[in-house]
C-alpha cells in the first residue's frame, strides 16, 4: 500500500436504486451511465488500500427525517425515496460494502451535515478524499464544498464516476468545485496518479 493511500477515503455517494435504477423514485437521469466507473473505482481503492466509506440516504417511512421540501413525497401507506429498509435504499447491483469499509447514513445533501463523517475520518487518519456518485449539484457539490470547509486536502472528483441530471449541470458544477481547488481528474486519469 502507498504511504498516501493511507490517509484518503473513497466516498461513494447515493449509489442507491432509487437514484440510479430506471423506476427508481429519485432517478438521475446520468446516474446509470457512471456505475461501471463508479464500480471501477471502487476496485482501485480497494487495491490501493484506501478506506471506502459508502455515504447512503436511508429515510424514516413517515419521511420525519427528510427536508421538508420533500416530506410530501412520504405518506402513510406508500414508499418514499430511499426508505430504510425498502429495495430503493439499497446499493445497485455491482456495488457492496465489504469488510473493512464504512457505511455512513445521510438525511441531507452534504455528507457532513448533521453526520460524524468529520471525526470518523480525523480519526482514521484521514485528510485526501476522492468523492464518486450522484449527484452533482447536490450531494456531491455539498459534500465536496464542506470537506474544503473542513481542510481535507486534497479533495478529488473523478469526473466520469459523478453525475447529474444533464451533462451542462454536471459540467458547470464541477467548474465551481475545480475554481476552490478541488480536482476534477477522469477515472483513468485518477489511476495513472501515484498516491
Amino acid at each position: 500500500m502507498a504511504e498516501k493511500g493511507k490517509h484518503t477515503a473513497l466516498l461513494v455517494i447515493d449509489m442507491q436504486n432509487d437514484f440510479i435504477l430506471d423506476d427508481g423514485l429519485m432517478r438521475v437521469n446520468g446516474g446509470k451511465a457512471i456505475v461501471p466507473n463508479v464500480i471501477k473505482a471502487v476496485e482501485i481503492a480497494r487495491q490501493r488500500g484506501i478506506l471506502i466509506v459508502w455515504v447512503v440516504r436511508e429515510h424514516d417511512y413517515l419521511g420525519r427525517d427528510v427536508e421538508l421540501f420533500r416530506r410530501h413525497l412520504y405518506t402513510p401507506g406508500k414508499e418514499g425515496p430511499t426508505t430504510k429498509g425498502y429495495l430503493g435504499a439499497q446499493l445497485v447491483d455491482g456495488l457492496v460494502i465489504k469488510e473493512g469499509d464504512y457505511k455512513l447514513v445521510k438525511t441531507r445533501f452534504s455528507a457532513f451535515f448533521a453526520t460524524h463523517l468529520h471525526s470518523f475520518l480525523r480519526s482514521n487518519g484521514v485528510n485526501n478524499l476522492v468523492v464518486v456518485g450522484v449527484q452533482t449539484p447536490n450531494c456531491i457539490r455539498q459534500t465536496v464544498f464542506d470537506a474544503v470547509a473542513h481542510n481535507y486536502q486534497p479533495v478529488t472528483v473523478i469526473v466520469d464516476a459523478t453525475a447529474a441530471a444533464t451533462a451542462d449541470i454536471h459540467d458547470a458544477n464541477i467548474y465551481d468545485m475545480r475554481n476552490i481547488g478541488v480536482a476534477t481528474p477522469t477515472l483513468e486519469e485518477w489511476y495513472e496518479t501515484k498516491l
